[in-house]
């Protein structure tokens, strides 16, 4: 317990995966399809097979030499330098998280992020590349499996290979969750049937689903109209794609057809809420009896019910998400050693945040723990 009273459980941490991974962990039958990373430098998290960009529009490659130009591009090279020399282990995590103050934490992907993000991709080939990771994964967690838990990658392009996996993760490697990425997968939104076997499995299982963005993707995306400009990308994609996530689940009947799902919305701040749990209120009463005949509660109450959604460290707007809907659905996430995290002061600026003691105090470990299972 680093920061005196307050236990901090990170919601949403990342690895930064060995640029060989897939080359390492895959199924020898797929090894020759396999991407590599690319490192280029500190922060460099692109995937490429044979020459070319795997999983991000060329336009990521061509806007880099531009970002090379700010401030946040040196600060990043020099603040992660010391991490990358020695590999990013998990013994490097354990040390930033102890200078951060984080107790437990919950670990997604980073070059991951962009594995599956190809259009049409083989299903066979993308269930070795969720099985490949999720072994990379279990084996980065052993340091200190009391610390370190995972969050399990499953591939969207075969729901019966992201079932099998999904129980894999959690039967064999002992997985608190799993993730998805927002993007609609091949024309599919997540409300489509075919995904019912998977979100079924994910409630019998009692492990909960985390949706987590990336900068960029070769599926379709919210952003993807400004082109190489990042910034503008980056303001949308993440928040608007949870938003559109949303939807799929609450007024979309998922959860009404599944109660004890628990989905998580991470890396796309959390001031959204409001006004989106607002706005599906008012549709649903308008147009409801038409398009969601099947719910038998307000969209809003589904959210309340089973959804959470993290909280930038230093996102002041919390304080109205707390206003509309209380503060038993949010989660804290530093989202280290992603290039926007404000490491190592993630926790000492959440804790300046204009919010009760016992807010802070849930949001920091008691909602996160709820929502991966973990005893108080």
């Amino acid at each position: 317990m680093a920061h005196g009273k307050f236990k901090v459980l990170d919601s949403d941490i990342h690895i930064i995966e060995p640029p060989d991974l897939w080359t390492r962990y895959i199924d020898p039958a797929f090894r020759d399809r396999a991407p590599v990373g690319l490192t280029e430098d500190e922060g460099d998290l692109r995937l490429a097979h044979a020459g070319k960009p795997w999983g991000r529009v060329s336009g990521v490659d061509a806007d880099r030499g531009r970002r090379r130009q700010g401030r946040n591009y040196a600060l990043n090279q020099q603040r992660w330098k010391p991490y990358a020399e020695r590999g990013w282990t998990s013994k490097v995590q354990l040390e930033a998280m102890d200078i951060e103050g984080i107790d437990v934490a919950v670990v997604y992907p980073s070059r991951g992020l962009f594995a599956l993000t190809v259009p049409d991709m083989d299903p066979r080939l993308g269930a070795a590349m969720a099985r490949a990771y999720n072994d990379c994964l279990y084996e980065f967690s052993q340091e200190t499996p009391e610390r370190l838990m995972g969050a399990g990658m499953t591939s969207p392009f075969d729901v019966n290979d992201a079932v099998a996996e999904a129980r894999r993760c959690v039967r064999e490697l002992g997985f608190r969750g799993m993730f998805l990425r927002p993007n609609e997968v091949n024309g599919r939104n997540w409300h489509d049937p075919y995904y019912e076997p998977l979100w079924t499995e994910l409630e019998e299982l009692e492990v909960p689903l985390g949706f987590h963005e990336g900068s960029g993707s070769q599926l379709r995306q919210v952003g993807e109209q400004f082109g190489a400009n990042t910034m503008l990308k980056h303001i949308y994609s993440h928040p608007v794609e949870m938003m559109l996530t949303t939807g799929a689940f609450c007024p979309g009947g998922i959860l009404e057809r599944h109660p004890r799902l628990r989905v998580a919305f991470l890396e796309g701040n959390c001031s959204w809420v409001p006004f989106l749990l607002w706005r599906m209120d008012e549709h649903w009463e308008w147009l409801g009896d038409i398009y969601a005949r099947e719910l038998t509660m307000a969209p809003s109450a589904y959210f309340k019910r089973q959804c959470f959604v993290s909280v930038e460290c230093d996102e002041e707007p919390v304080k109205h998400v707390i206003d509309a809907i209380g503060d038993d659905r949010i989660v804290f996430s530093t989202d280290f050693p992603h290039g926007d995290s404000k490491f190592p002061r993630a926790v000492e600026s959440f804790l300046k945040l204009p919010v009760s003691e016992e807010s802070k105090r849930k949001i920091l470990w008691d909602n996160c723990a709820a929502y991966y299972g973990l005893r108080p």
